[in-house]
């Protein structure tokens, strides 16, 4: 017994370890991109008014914190649409790129995950604010103050970007090695195939219960998410409908700042729907 789990603690290390330079190095990236674009891209997403959905589902897809969170913040002032609110939500990665980067997943399927995401972010996003001017029930302020805030749970905007990314590395790493114990130790006792006939078997489950995963409002569900992806647990349709409905901070953000309720209950719901059909739509053509 303790032989097995000294095998499975370093075959979980091991694997982590592989993945903590290529990581370290993304994340890096991220943090630049953070310090020296982020308040560029908060901007030119408000002032594009019904243009939104293409900007903001093209701007989801690159790899910044807290970006989710502003543009929250701007649907509650509503200086920007749903539909765009929703590109974005649809479009953001989260921990997705770097965990495959490290993981050294071919760069041509990351570019078409990333092109899927961003696709059907777009696609949903525009489809969202059509019905809703054909029922005359949504409007762009004109002209309103943009209130800039950083709303983020991994990250001090006052640290350098080397600390800050060193810090954030070790968050995710430290959640990477627990979920892929996890997932080894899954494997060990019922066999690689247990999760996967449970998830791949039922139509439609799969996709639904990925989705559901990824409402949770923290890192910790991309990174399962991709783990289960990595570990070829879940299909690219799958994997996607769960990574759409993961919006980084985006939810709390909403839930926070837009005082109605009940709204924010529809929009969770309209995203989640959405996540689950383009992930079933997406399966179809991988």
């Amino acid at each position: 017994m303790w032989e097995t789990i000294w095998e499975l603690l370093s075959e979980t290390v091991l694997d982590c370890l592989k993945m903590l330079p290529i990581l370290f190095l993304a994340y890096l990236l991220m943090e630049f991109i953070e310090k020296k674009a982020g308040e560029k891209l908060n901007k030119a997403v408000a002032k594009v008014g019904y243009a939104g959905p293409a900007i903001g589902g093209l701007l989801g897809a690159v790899p910044q914190c807290g970006f989710s969170g502003a543009i929250a913040g701007f649907y509650a002032a509503r200086i920007v649409t749903l539909g765009t609110l929703l590109s974005v939500f649809l479009s953001t990665s989260d921990e997705m790129l770097p965990i495959l980067i490290s993981a050294r997943i071919p760069v041509t399927e990351i570019l078409k995950i990333l092109g899927f995401k961003v696709a059907g972010g777009i696609l949903a996003g525009f489809l969202i604010d059509i019905v809703l001017r054909i029922l005359k029930k949504q409007r762009v302020a004109d002209s309103q103050h943009i209130h800039e805030f950083c709303e983020q749970e991994h990250c001090d905007c006052e640290e350098s970007v080397w600390l800050s990314a060193l810090k954030h590395t070790g968050k995710v790493m430290l959640l990477i090695f627990l979920v892929s114990l996890a997932l080894n130790i899954v494997f060990e006792v019922w066999g690689s195939e247990f999760l996967t006939n449970i998830i791949k078997s039922v139509p439609v489950f799969g996709e639904a219960v990925l989705a559901l995963i990824g409402l949770i409002p923290n890192c910790s569900a991309s990174v399962l998410i991709t783990n289960l992806y990595v570990e070829n647990v879940i299909t690219p349709g799958q994997m996607i409908a769960g990574l759409m409905a993961n919006a980084g901070v985006g939810l709390l953000v909403l839930f926070r700042l837009n005082k109605k309720v009940k709204q924010n209950l529809l929009i969770t719901l309209l995203l989640y729907v959405c996540a689950v059909a383009l992930g079933l739509l997406i399966g179809l053509f991988w």
